[in-house]
């Protein structure tokens, strides 16, 4: 393997993980960085850097985040937010691999990048319906703060350091893995 490739996996996962807070927001940073020449995409993928993606992406990224800010509008958003993480995390990955076989890109892509992309996307819907349930939709926005600055500083992060990226993606898991934990634990003394 060779380093760039081993740096496109990383920029890739940080995305798909990225991904998991907000579907669209990645998409436009990976966009914008393709756009100016910062990221090169691989062949098939080329449209993302285009002017028509770029406003698209842009316009979908805002009405997705605002969107977010809205109580149980949110929990409604993640009932479609799940499945889409996992297409758009594998698309990041295919766009971003650079290298590999396609038999290995797409088993990166499904597995790294849709896998990553839901389990975060996942544990952040759960984390939103309990915020929900406990305060009747009050801390939502804050919710959704959180998340989508986390979204936005992953997506910069993946695209400008992306070793750094597979480190907080690794902190993510951790804490999704932490969260959950207690969860199912609170979850277990109730019942």
């Amino acid at each position: 393997m060779t380093a760039e490739t081993i740096i496109s996996v990383c920029l890739g996962v940080g995305l798909s993980a990225s991904v998991g807070f907000r579907v669209f927001l990645p998409l436009f940073a990976l966009s914008l960085a393709a756009y100016f020449d910062v990221w090169v995409l691989n062949e098939s993928w080329q449209w993302i850097a285009s002017t028509p993606a770029l406003v698209t992406l842009g316009v979908a990224t805002l009405v997705e985040v605002f969107a977010y800010f809205i109580p149980y509008v949110d929990n409604l958003l993640d009932s479609i937010a799940i499945p889409l993480a996992a297409i758009a995390g594998t698309a990041v990955m295919l766009s971003t691999v650079a290298d590999l076989s396609p038999v290995v890109t797409w088993a990166l892509a499904i597995i790294a990048g849709g896998g990553t992309a839901s389990l975060v996307a996942g544990s952040s819907s759960t984390t939103r319906l309990a915020s929900t349930a406990t305060t009747a939709g009050i801390a939502n926005p804050v919710v959704a703060l959180i998340e989508t600055s986390t979204s936005a500083i992953m997506s910069v992060v993946s695209i400008f350091i992306p070793f750094l990226a597979i480190l907080l993606v690794v902190v993510i898991l951790f804490l999704i893995y932490k969260i959950y934990k207690k969860f199912k634990k609170s979850v277990a003394k109730t019942t």
